[in-house]
């Protein structure tokens, strides 16, 4: 797991400004897995034990994170409606949030936490993280409607960026898209005279569905974590 400095991590934590938690440490205030810090000294989130004020700093210790294979005509909501949605599914003592949306029909990886810092790095435009998705359609797809949609395609008021795309047979193809706009993929096939039959998520950044069936999840692994976190710090660096 990246370790940071321990300002950075006091700052991250939402608990005080870098300058502030310097302040602290030059008073002896903040203790790592029971000894006085030092300025610079760094730590690992999720490990240690950080005190300040004598009160454990437990924020990130109770933050979880699962991955989920949503199944068809499922809401990737936490609203309340008659319709069944994402978090009626998972059985879990804490209370998570999806991390962006799938529509109905579109079925597939799906991670739920309850860590906001996540959720808004991975959906922030700027880092453009990567999503890859299997997309069948109804009718054969040429090279020509496969190149149109690799490249700039003007929809909801304004272009897409690149998609690496690989095709599978004659009516599926795998994309990657590092954008969250609604309904994106079936905009771009019906931009290509064409349209979606089975749309799904296969993985986000280095995190993939593998054989987890529709409907179950499970919680992310330490490695699945390690190298999640490493993106988010060096797309921040």
């Amino acid at each position: 797991m990246e370790k940071v400095r321990i300002q950075k991590y006091l700052s991250q934590a939402w608990i005080c400004s870098r300058r502030k938690a310097e302040e602290y440490i030059d008073r002896w205030l903040v203790k790592v897995n029971g000894q006085v810090a030092k300025i610079g000294e760094s730590v690992c989130p999720w490990i240690d034990e950080v005190i300040l004020l004598d009160k454990a700093i437990e924020e990130q210790k109770k933050l979880v994170y699962y991955k989920l294979n949503k199944p068809r005509w499922i809401e990737t909501t936490c609203a309340q409606h008659n319709e069944k949605n994402i978090v009626d599914i998972m059985d879990v003592p804490e209370r998570v949030f999806p991390i962006g949306r799938l529509d109905k029909e579109t079925t597939g990886l799906i991670l739920m936490t309850n860590d906001w810092r996540l959720a808004n790095y991975l959906m922030h435009p700027k880092y453009e993280h990567r999503k890859e998705y299997i997309v069948e359609t109804f009718w054969p797809i040429d090279d020509k409607q496969l190149d149109a949609m690799r490249n700039w395609l003007f929809i909801l008021w304004s272009y897409t960026k690149n998609a690496l795309i690989n095709r599978i047979s004659s009516w599926k193809f795998s994309i990657i898209i590092t954008e969250w706009r609604n309904r994106q993929i079936r905009r771009m096939v019906e931009k290509v005279w064409s349209r979606v039959k089975n749309l799904k998520r296969i993985r986000i950044e280095n995190i993939e569905l593998w054989n987890l069936d529709y409907g179950e999840y499970k919680h992310l692994s330490s490695r699945e974590l390690d190298w999640l976190f490493k993106i988010l710090w060096l797309s921040k660096h």
